[in-house]
């Protein structure tokens, strides 16, 4: 059995292949049944993100599915010539196939270390498979062992466990200074993209009293209506820095700061000296940054947040190791299911010939009327017990031997035991045979003496 993954990402093409190569959910679902269509009896699931484009396949062989037919299949689907393609593809098989989906599912191959989304894209494109029926039993089990090592490494190190976007570094620190951040009122002056943002990241953790405010009212309405919080008018700023907890700057001055020390001290001073959060993401910035010095005000650039970001990024990296080990063990583990699950039919096999054997013994028991016929319900359930536990003791060896030797190792013994049990059923059949043939020339020769 091979595993297969075809794929394109950040790393190996420019954002042009990659939007291209995207596939949408209806194009997913379109191209899971052409799949199909071309290699029925193989497995199916296809991941697309904005970063990513990867299709996972579990097939018999190579020859029943080559890994460059897979990948010029699947990209001629987006209408991309695949030999145009070719460097920014890669083509993983077997342990590396699988160690890859692992530490995608993980983040640890995302532009951020860490991030969650990705686990949830990778959860989508598992379900749609199954919706679809192009997922069988080797690719069910691959990826429900992904999820297993992403929440293993998401639980056990501090992969996930620091923000690593300005936004959320800014969420962050609010979420520290406030033991109660849901009920915190906050200001967010400007509309752009970064406040919007902001905006956005508040409203995650539930924050209830957020007003935007806007120069253009037209555009702060618009924002403010998009994400279900307040809007406030600019000339009003002032008003709303009096009664807020938080304040972020994202709207640059036109001229200056848009608050200076001094103006920023008549604030505090109608606020009665209450703590204030001033979170600068606008560049030119907002604030002056002599307002730190003032007591109870506590003032972040988009520097200073940028600096948390980097450092958060390294304390990320500096889990890989650990998050690695874990990948592997659960690598090493997915392989040697699927190599054992090979061994199955084997010692099905094998417990059958097993069986023939100790038919056959019972039979020959019995013919000989050795017992009466009261005692064979006993008699059998005795000598059928001896025998499953003989067959369970092989096939714990054979299970150790898979383990410390290999599967084809563990295969070869098992066929081994096989082919000497027929050997045994064939012998006891031709002996049962020769003895009738001998019977029946006796009856023979005994009726003609007679006769």
């Amino acid at each position: 059995m091979k595993i297969i993954v075809v794929g394109i990402n950040h790393k190996t093409a420019d954002l042009r292949i990659r939007e291209q190569a995207a596939f949408d959910s209806a194009a997913s679902r379109q191209a899971l049944r052409e799949l199909k269509a071309a290699w029925p009896t193989e497995e199916f699931a296809l991941l697309s993100t904005c970063n990513r484009v990867e299709c996972y396949a579990a097939a018999e062989s190579s020859e029943s599915l080559s890994p460059d037919a897979f990948a010029k299949f699947l990209f001629a689907l987006r209408n991309l010539d695949y030999e145009q393609i070719r460097k920014s593809v890669y083509i993983k098989t077997d342990e590396q196939a699988v160690r890859h989906l692992m530490t995608v599912a993980s983040s640890l191959d995302s532009m951020v270390i860490g991030e969650s989304q990705i686990l949830s894209q990778v959860k989508e494109s598992y379900s749609l498979a199954c919706e679809q029926q192009s997922c069988g039993k080797i690719l069910n089990h691959l990826f429900h062992a992904s999820f297993r090592t992403a929440k293993e490494i998401f639980s056990s190190t501090a992969i996930a466990a620091r923000r690593v976007s300005v936004a959320g570094v800014a969420v962050e620190l609010a979420r520290q200074l406030f033991s109660d951040i849901r009920s915190a009122k906050i200001v967010v002056a400007g509309a752009g993209q970064m406040g919007q943002l902001l905006v956005e990241h508040f409203r995650q953790i539930k924050c209830q009293d957020i007003t935007l405010v806007n120069r253009s009212a037209q555009r702060g309405c618009q924002a403010a209506q998009e994400h279900g919080v307040q809007y406030g008018a600019w000339k009003d700023l002032e008003e709303y820095m009096v009664g807020a907890h938080i304040v972020v700057g994202a709207a640059s001055a036109q001229d200056g700061y848009l608050f200076n020390k001094d103006k920023l001290k008549q604030v505090m001073r109608r606020r009665r000296n209450r703590m204030l959060l001033l979170i600068d993401i606008a560049v030119p910035r907002c604030f002056d940054p002599e307002i730190e010095r003032i007591d109870n005000v506590y003032l972040y650039s988009i520097d200073d947040l940028a600096q948390v970001v980097q450092d958060n990024i390294k304390l990320r990296e500096g889990e890989l190791e650990q998050a690695v080990e874990i990948i592997c063990r659960s690598a090493d583990g997915f392989m040697e299911w699927l190599a054992n699950r090979d061994i199955g039919p084997l010692i099905e096999e094998m417990k059958k010939a097993f069986e023939e054997i100790r038919d056959s013994e019972l039979e020959d028991f019995f013919r000989g009327l050795a017992c009466s016929a009261d005692c064979r319900p006993d008699l059998e359930q005795s000598v059928r017990g001896v025998v499953n536990k003989l067959v369970h003791c092989i096939v714990k060896n054979i299970d150790t031997l898979a383990r410390e030797q290999g599967s084809s190792q563990a295969r070869r013994f098992a066929e081994g035991i096989i082919r000497q049990a027929r050997k045994i059923v064939s012998d006891e059949k031709q002996s049962t045979s020769d003895k009738r043939a001998d019977g029946t020339k006796k009856e023979n020769f005994t009726a003609g003496k007679k006769n």
